[in-house]
């Protein structure tokens, strides 16, 4: 029986093993591309793998004819500005929706639950107008704009405050706090660790965000929008792409390092995955 529980674990740390070789293997031709030249790059020899010689040529060309510092900015402004505003009105919305008792509450969480099951393609038009109407087009703001209250967010924090005992609202009524002070002192400390996988997971879905950036600015790029006027309509130099790319994976690559232990302490409570 143990024998057989030793070949079990075997063979599950070895299909483990070939499914983190094939995620990893795009990763690791977005490397070796942007290394080689563009015969190789474009070559369908399958055995061409590894370039004949490393060449740092796209490299050297991207960042002389893209300004990567303020595509660096723009970028981790439009994380951060979004970070911050879904954790802070997620967080205010998920108290209230779930510990709070107020006329309309069922009617207007049903909205938020709606908003989650259509497609976010839908508010583009509506927000690009708004955005266009108080002549924010073409800044941070702008981009910043679609992340400043999400439903995920709201659904996701009220959960955690749903699983928060009721006797702890009750002490703080009873050594004088009111809902301000109970909501900040007793309560949103609690729930730390589901404000951090929301943080994580706004981070993340912020920085992979194309459309919308290429829809309501024209100049102030992210990362995602500069690559993807990279590509061209007939053909695409590929050492020259995926070495934007790699470099365009700096800030999150960055971004783990510095929060490893909170990227995994927060998708681990939250039971989400990325």
């Amino acid at each position: 029986m143990e024998r057989k529980a030793k070949m079990m674990q075997a063979l599950i740390h070895v299909i483990l093993i070939l499914v983190s070789i094939t995620m990893l293997v795009p990763f690791l031709w977005m490397i070796l591309t942007a290394f080689k030249s563009m015969g190789e790059a474009t070559s369908v020899n399958p055995f061409v793998i590894f370039p004949s010689v490393w060449r740092t040529e796209g490299f050297t060309t991207v960042i002389n004819n893209m300004d990567f510092f303020n595509l660096y900015l723009n970028t981790l402004l439009l994380i951060a500005g979004r970070v911050l505003a879904a954790v802070l009105t997620a967080t205010l919305a998920g108290y209230a929706f779930g510990r709070l008792e107020f006329t309309g509450k069922n009617i207007m969480f049903s909205l938020i639950l709606f908003q989650m099951m259509v497609p976010g393609q839908i508010f583009i038009i509506p927000q690009y107008l708004m955005v266009s109407k108080m002549g924010m087009l073409n800044t941070i703001f702008a981009l910043v704009f679609p992340g400043l209250v999400t439903a995920f967010g709201t659904f996701l924090l009220r959960q955690a405050y749903m699983g928060l005992p009721r006797d702890l609202e009750e002490a703080a009524r009873l050594d004088g706090c009111n809902i301000g002070q109970t909501f900040l002192f007793i309560m949103a400390p609690l729930t730390r660790s589901s404000m951090v996988a929301l943080g994580i997971f706004t981070a993340v879905f912020a920085y992979k965000d194309l459309m919308w950036p290429l829809i309501c600015n024209r100049d102030v790029m992210p990362l995602s929008a500069a690559l993807a006027k990279m590509q061209g309509q007939y053909t695409n130099n590929y050492p020259q792409l995926m070495a934007a790319s790699l470099l365009a994976c700096i800030p999150m690559i960055v971004l783990y390092l510095v929060f490893q232990k909170q990227f995994i302490e927060g998708i681990a409570t939250s039971g989400g995955k990325l």
